[in-house]
């Protein structure tokens, strides 16, 4: 087996990284609502940005799946922007560095970047690795936004009640990391931010909010939202209108806010955790119909030329 460093190239002058929290934004699988994107984006425009390593992306991706942009002016190509998949130092809003692993999700290699990546997290002593992003579920954009954690220990998740037993569902790079992440005996806490199914294909400001704030408090990262709560504000108002010019629409949302309540009131009662969806809750998903939704979600993005 090739040395797992081969994979990348590390930049000098970040000897002194070593202890921080490690974010995984990898684009390219399941993320309904664009929520994981519009949070790395968020991160990119707010912070300073240094590249610490960078990975060979010819290994990785596939370029005649994803193909990379270039730019024709009248008789000769001017630009070629290749894919890029790195690992960042930021700072948050308190001054405080964290790391950002960040790019597009490899379409080969898988053990060998998850063993890179692994060495880069022993490298520099990461102390937590956290991803977030939205899937797509039967919820109403009415509610607040729910969440299902997942990590490599319980301590990680606790007070967060799972709500259902066991799924199957397609594999990604970032959990392939998390799996050997856990294995190897390092921490790794994810968030699968809920998003009504009906806006998956859409940009929903609100879900990237919760993934920041998710993030935020499993960390302690201080990542203003003013801007996002505006640009949420203003979907807020398009999907309200849209909403209003459709009775079939308003027909699945009234059903889906009663189930959601419903649910809110029977865990109040039996106090039960904060998260409000469990797997004895009639009317839920089963686990092969969350597994199928993911596969149609994954459908409609390939066919969008977003795969």
């Amino acid at each position: 087996m090739r040395d797992p460093a081969d994979l990348y190239e590390l930049h000098p002058g970040f000897d002194d990284v070593a202890g921080l929290v490690m974010l995984v934004c990898l684009d390219g699988f399941v993320d309904a609502g664009n929520a994981g994107r519009q949070m790395a984006e968020t991160l990119f425009e707010r912070f300073t940005v240094e590249e610490i390593a960078t990975f060979d992306t010819d290994r990785l991706v596939d370029y005649r799946d994803r193909r990379p942009p270039m730019t024709f002016v009248e008789n000769t190509w001017t630009e070629y922007t290749p894919p890029k998949l790195a690992l960042y130092r930021m700072h948050d809003d308190e001054g405080s560095p964290f790391l950002l692993l960040h790019g597009p999700e490899p379409d080969r290699e898988w053990e060998a970047f998850v063993a890179a990546a692994t060495s880069l997290v022993e490298r520099f002593s990461v102390s937590l690795s956290i991803s977030a992003n939205g899937i797509p579920m039967a919820v109403p954009h009415t509610r607040p936004v729910t969440v299902t954690p997942h990590s490599t220990r319980p301590e990680l998740v606790a007070g967060h009640t799972p709500w259902i037993g066991r799924v199957e569902v397609p594999g990604s790079a970032v959990s392939l990391l998390e799996f050997r992440l856990g294995e190897s005996g390092h921490d790794f806490l994810g968030y699968a931010i809920h998003v009504p199914s009906y806006l998956g294909q859409s940009t929903y400001p609100r879900a990237a909010i919760a993934a920041v704030e998710y993030v935020a408090g499993a960390t302690g990262l201080a990542v203003a939202t003013e801007k996002m709560e505006e640009i949420a504000a203003a979907t807020d108002v398009e999907i309200a209108e849209q909403v209003a010019a459709s009775e079939e629409i308003q027909r699945v949302v009234a059903n889906l806010e009663r189930q959601y309540d419903d649910i809110m009131s029977s865990r109040s009662e039996e106090g039960g955790g904060p998260a409000p969806l469990s797997d004895d809750a009639a009317g839920l998903p089963t686990a092969d119909e969350l597994g199928a939704e993911l596969e149609r979600f994954l459908a409609e993005r390939e066919g969008d030329g977003n795969g």
